[in-house]
């Protein structure tokens, strides 16, 4: 139960992060991306500020031999950069420019029950969908692997090497 609470609670710090800082506003997202006329930097300064948390705070949470709700770490150990990142990482990037809408805003958005954020909710939910239907289809075996502890001895660093 402990768990649960821990993640609802840190979803709302999160959303109410991104309300207060107009995150929800396409507009916001757009104006950022409008670097040739009325760029709004709003989103670098969240950005900004989100990068320089982690910096500090990730590498002291991973001097811990486990958290402190779980008996394990959960993080990714695949460091390649291959075709499917960069396709999804484009693909990502794509639809949020065009729509000036990113999924954690667009679940905030969702609650005010405009017709707007939740379609866009159901053609993210729909999209997911679909690529997990094809992945299935495609590369039954392939689930990205999580390493079992922190970044101890003996286990594989945070490297990033390029693949084809």
């Amino acid at each position: 139960m402990g768990k649960l609470l821990i993640s609802f609670a840190s979803g709302i710090i999160f959303a109410g992060g991104l309300g207060l800082a107009g995150m929800v506003q396409p507009e916001k997202v757009l104006g950022f991306l409008d670097v040739a006329g009325t760029w709004d930097p709003t989103l670098a300064v969240v950005m900004g500020a989100a990068l320089a948390v982690d910096l500090v705070v990730f590498p002291l949470l991973l001097r811990r031999k486990q958290p402190l709700l779980d008996s394990r770490w959960h993080l990714p150990i695949q460091t390649n950069i291959d075709r499917r990142l960069i396709g999804g990482a484009v693909l990502f990037g794509a639809g949020w420019g065009l729509s000036g809408v990113c999924p954690g805003p667009a679940l905030m958005a969702m609650a005010t029950l405009d017709a707007e954020p939740l379609v866009f909710g159901a053609a993210m939910l729909g999209g997911m969908g679909l690529f997990h239907a094809v992945a299935a289809l495609t590369q039954p075996s392939k689930a990205a692997p999580v390493a079992p502890r922190g970044l101890g001895a003996g286990e594989p660093a945070l490297t990033t090497g390029i693949d084809g």
